[in-house]
């Protein structure tokens, strides 16, 4: 078939396991799973749902902890090979722009992308109801926070990792002030990182079983010559409750709002006791990825039953492959997604 390149940077290090030869799935899980069980820290009893980039030749994670009081909050780790993780024990120290603490009252679902020389962190929060929270650093000392990007309710935002026609894209998944049985992902742009709008709908929800509820976009979309690869959930609701699945997509690269490719299978659904057991049972929760761009290989970090962080791989041929064999678009796919 038609090859793919990454457009990245090489990454060496990135965590790596060969596919097992029993393996047919485009994506495959990593021997030693769960990479981070429960109770990782201190007054800290799960992390999950949580996301990685590198830095200084080393790792750093932005994690989601689940406190003993039910809160969840965002914990800063540091890693040599991304898989064993040390954490700081206190929270992310936020402030507002003259350096004066800003905590939000809880966090959780963290993204992370670099653009520029710049580092972001999203995530959900309390803004008066589910919405997003953002922040930015250079050094992962200092956390400054940003003025929210939209009014509730919102969630499952993520930044492109690179301004698309000179603004700043981001993905974001509207919803409602409960535990969402719907929702779309949307586009929005930014001059300025303040002041978004230019709203466009990217991908709704299909009728293939797995994604029939609602999707959110997951980890940064990874660039590649053919257009941007997505990773996303996707949710249906069954008699058992909801279940969680990470599904692939490609968007176009100068016009993200329009999808080129659409696989209709999932990618990884939850199979295995940590994916299936846990606080939240039945989920695979997508919210990091490295790349390397000499070898294609892609390491997938997601969370597993909202106790724990799983770890997955691919490889840009093998997932591209897999999409384009179960390429399936609606029309509301390949519009521009303005009414």
């Amino acid at each position: 078939m038609e090859k793919i390149k990454i457009k990245s940077s090489p990454l060496p290090n990135i965590p790596w396991q060969t596919k097992p030869k029993n393996c047919s799935a485009p994506v495959w899980r990593y021997s030693e799973n769960p990479i981070i069980k429960r109770n990782p820290m201190p007054n800290v009893a799960r992390i999950f749902n949580s996301a990685v980039i590198p830095y200084n030749d080393e790792f750093i994670g932005v994690f989601r902890g689940e406190q003993r009081d039910g809160i969840s909050h965002i914990y800063l780790g540091h890693s040599k090979d991304a898989v064993n993780w040390e954490y700081d024990t206190e929270k992310i120290p936020f402030t507002d722009e003259n350096g004066s603490s800003f905590m939000p009252r809880y966090a959780y679902d963290p993204r992370i992308v670099m653009i520029d020389d710049t580092y972001y962190i999203m995530w959900c929060q309390d803004f008066y109801g589910a919405s997003i929270g953002i922040a930015k650093t250079n050094d992962f000392k200092t956390f400054t926070r940003l003025e929210n990007p939209f009014l509730p309710y919102n969630r499952n935002a993520v930044l492109f990792p690179r301004k698309i026609n000179g603004r700043y894209v981001m993905l974001s998944r509207p919803c409602d002030n409960g535990h969402t049985a719907f929702g779309d992902i949307f586009l929005s742009e930014s001059c300025d990182m303040e002041f978004w709008g230019r709203h466009r709908h990217v991908m709704g929800r299909s009728e293939k079983w797995w994604e029939t509820l609602k999707i959110g976009a997951g980890p940064a979309p990874i660039e590649t010559d053919k257009g941007w690869l997505l990773f996303y959930h996707g949710v249906v609701n069954t008699c058992n409750g909801y279940v969680y699945s990470i599904g692939a997509a490609i968007l176009d690269l100068d016009e993200p709002s329009k999808v080129l490719h659409r696989c209709s299978n999932y990618v990884l659904a939850p199979e295995m006791p940590y994916e299936e057991q846990g606080f939240v049972p039945n989920v695979c929760f997508p919210c990091g990825a490295l790349t390397d761009s000499e070898t294609g290989r892609i390491a997938l970090y997601y969370g597993c039953a909202d106790s724990y962080v799983g770890l997955a791989f691919t490889t840009i041929d093998e997932i591209w492959d897999y999409i384009l064999k179960y390429d399936s678009l609606s029309l509301t796919d390949t519009e521009e997604g303005r009414r």
